[in-house]
């Protein structure tokens, strides 16, 4: 049964703090489909986060019968470290710093600009590979549901929100898996409603750690099941 953590973050109370609760992200797509099911059969859109948000996003368009698209974003990595990241660029080329972050990290301007030079072509590119010529869908009158495989920090997802917005969204709704209690308040004072099913606190944290099964979803394994939900639609 959902529970509300605040007026707007939405959790699985029984799945708090624990690990391995999803089989794989289709479970976990499973999962958040129950959570959402207020919007089935609505005028609502699912925007999944390439790549690893893309299987979750496909069950939950499926269980809900609405449409699928996507809202490309990424972080921008550390050159020695690409799991990690000190900022994000999304579809639109909307792009923000982590100003919080960089103090601590001793990266010199060049390689900030570097590390946004590389990460923007990736993301346009990858909008292309996506969905081609075809037009941003109008969000001025539909919740959007954006999805992602977990939430750490949650940045890269906060810049997807700004684009959003950008293009015309009204309301807004995170869904993830899994996510990390201290990122949540951040990432509910921006959307209308965060769902998170299985919410964990503590110092260490990893999205895979939900997840019994975790592999890396490459692009093109993103894209055959992205055309094939649109294919159903």
């Amino acid at each position: 049964m959902n529970q509300k953590l605040s007026h707007n973050i939405i959790e699985r109370p029984e799945l708090r703090d624990r690990l391995r609760v999803f089989r794989d992200r289709p479970h976990a797509g499973e999962v958040l489909a129950e959570m959402l099911d207020a919007y089935c059969q609505s005028d609502a859109i699912v925007l999944a986060i390439p790549a690893g948000g893309v299987p979750i996003a496909a069950v939950i368009a499926e269980k809900l019968h609405i449409p699928l698209d996507v809202a490309v974003a990424s972080k921008i990595t550390l050159p020695w470290n690409t799991e990690a990241g000190y900022g994000a660029v999304a579809f639109d080329g909307t792009m923000r710093l982590n100003e919080d972050l960089l103090p601590r990290l001793g990266l010199i301007e060049e390689q900030i600009q570097q590390g946004i030079e590389q990460t923007t072509p990736k993301v346009l590119r990858r909008v292309r590979r996506f969905r081609g010529d075809q037009p941003f869908p109008d969000l001025a009158k539909r919740q959007a549901i954006l999805v992602d495989d977990g939430l750490a920090s949650g940045f890269t997802m906060l810049v997807a929100v700004e684009a959003l917005r950008k293009a015309g969204a009204r309301e807004i709704c995170v869904a993830v898996p899994t996510g990390h209690g201290s990122s949540l308040p951040r990432m509910a004072s921006e959307v209308e409603a965060v769902y998170c099913a299985n919410i964990r606190t503590g110092f260490s944290f990893a999205v895979a750690d939900a997840y019994a099964a975790w592999t890396d979803v490459t692009e093109e394994e993103a894209i055959a099941i992205y055309r094939e939900s649109r294919g159903r639609t």
